[in-house]
């Protein structure tokens, strides 16, 4: 019980206390504690399409994200520090049993401070009671995600071939899956 209302008080999303412990306790709370998450909306899609293309060779369009918005199964966040200021999003596809995360990005002036972390655990958090697995692709050249996706338990199941647009043509993309049910 104590544990579910931990789990509660950690997912609102204004937690009064820890900016009020990061201000006069500055090393009492890291930052990735005082980001939160919330649903984004069509408000935020200018901050969005900023990380993007900060962030992507080919970047997703303004369409991408509206289908997103319009998918049944599909569901949005923005990561957002104390000042308001969105620093990363993430968006999950989830249906017969099966999640995917199809996209987290952090801005570039927040990578490396937990903002990616947060965002997937909060994904898993999400999937853990409407589907079995979680997968998700990720470009070889992008070592950091590579290396927090196994961290969190994710495994590599295969590769897809050109899956990416690059500049000198495609680029893989390798596979991940995280089991969810617990193996007995």
């Amino acid at each position: 019980m104590w544990k579910l209302l931990h789990k509660l008080k950690n997912a609102v999303l204004y937690d009064a206390d820890r900016e009020f412990y990061a201000k006069v306790f500055p090393n009492s709370v890291s930052s990735k504690d005082l980001l939160r998450l919330r649903k984004m909306d069509h408000s935020d899609l200018t901050a969005v399409l900023r990380i993007e293309a900060l962030n992507y060779e080919f970047p997703w369009s303004a369409g991408v994200f509206k289908d997103c918005f319009q998918a049944m199964n599909y569901t949005n966040w923005v990561c957002e520090a104390p000042d308001d200021v969105i620093v990363g999003y993430c968006i999950i596809s989830v249906a017969v049993g099966e999640a995917h995360i199809m996209n987290i990005s952090v801005s570039p002036y927040f990578q490396r401070q937990g903002a990616g972390r947060k965002m997937l655990e909060h994904l898993i958090e999400y999937a853990r009671s409407r589907a079995e697995k979680v997968f998700l692709e990720v470009r070889p050249s992008n070592p950091g995600a590579i290396d927090l996706y196994r961290q969190v338990g994710f495994r590599e199941i295969g590769v897809r071939k050109g899956y990416y647009p690059a500049k000198n043509g495609r680029e893989d993309a390798i596979m991940f899956e995280l089991d969810l049910v617990p193996m007995l």
